[in-house]
């Protein structure tokens, strides 16, 4: 995708280097360490390697400074191979722990990847700052593909909803869940975004800057052929499309 230049490119908070993820030196490593999730005050859950196994209690080096501990066999959780760093949707991971989803989630985050499949789900986690992959340009690559064919994203999520709308004629649901401050808000106008763009008969009529309220939102969406219902608590935000 082009952009301007000066400007971020967005393909950055949507797309994994799958060069970097593919390091064969790193499978070797990997390998060679027997690497596995141990429990871990400050980070919930560490890297370590396997040095010994003692009947229930297994010697582990953890990878981040040297040290050596005992831990309980049970404590330990399986690491996935490198293979699997930043994967998409964590419902391909090898070993589905608690370890490894949160190490995924971590990982993706930290590389500007905000969204994340689990199966039917799409885990969100709050940026706290503005991305660029929310542009008109962004919803034009998602418009018209399968889920799979793109990078997860709320408006692939959107896109699902609104073609299956479509073809089977029947009513959708998106269901926003999330403590106060995780993003529904946010992500239910990304929705409707999507929705009000993709949904309009007149092409004259699209707006490149839709509206902040979300009740200006729901004002534009009265002129588009589908109805809209939007409803909120402190936990859940519920869409329905029909």
């Amino acid at each position: 995708m082009s952009h301007r230049s000066g400007q971020e490119d967005p393909e950055r908070y949507l797309f994994v280097d799958r060069a970097v993820v593919y390091n064969p030196a790193t499978q070797a490593d990997w390998t060679a360490k027997k690497l596995v999730w141990v429990p871990s005050e400050r980070h919930g859950f560490e890297a370590a390697s396997i040095r010994e196994e003692r009947g229930e209690e297994v010697l582990v080096e953890l990878a981040e400074n040297g040290k050596k501990v005992v831990i309980n066999k049970d404590d330990i959780q399986k690491m996935n191979p490198p293979k699997f760093s930043k994967v998409e949707d964590m419902a391909e991971l090898t070993c589905l722990n608690e370890a490894s989803v949160l190490h995924n989630l971590k990982d993706r985050y930290y590389s500007g990847l905000i969204y994340t499949y689990s199966g039917l789900f799409c885990v969100v986690i709050n940026p706290y700052k503005n991305l660029p992959i929310y542009s008109e340009n962004i919803i034009e690559m998602y418009r018209g593909k399968k889920r799979h064919e793109m990078p997860p994203h709320i408006y692939a999520i959107s896109e699902s909803a609104y073609r299956c709308m479509l073809q089977d004629r029947e009513d959708q649901s998106i269901l926003c869940t999330g403590e106060s401050g995780a993003g529904k808000t946010e992500n239910t106008k990304k929705v409707i975004q999507y929705l009000a763009h993709v949904a309009s008969s007149h092409k004259g009529r699209k707006d490149h800057n839709i509206p902040v309220s979300l009740t200006a939102d729901i004002s534009l969406l009265s002129s588009f052929p589908f109805s809209f219902c939007s409803c909120k608590s402190s936990h859940i935000s519920y869409l329905r499309v029909n």
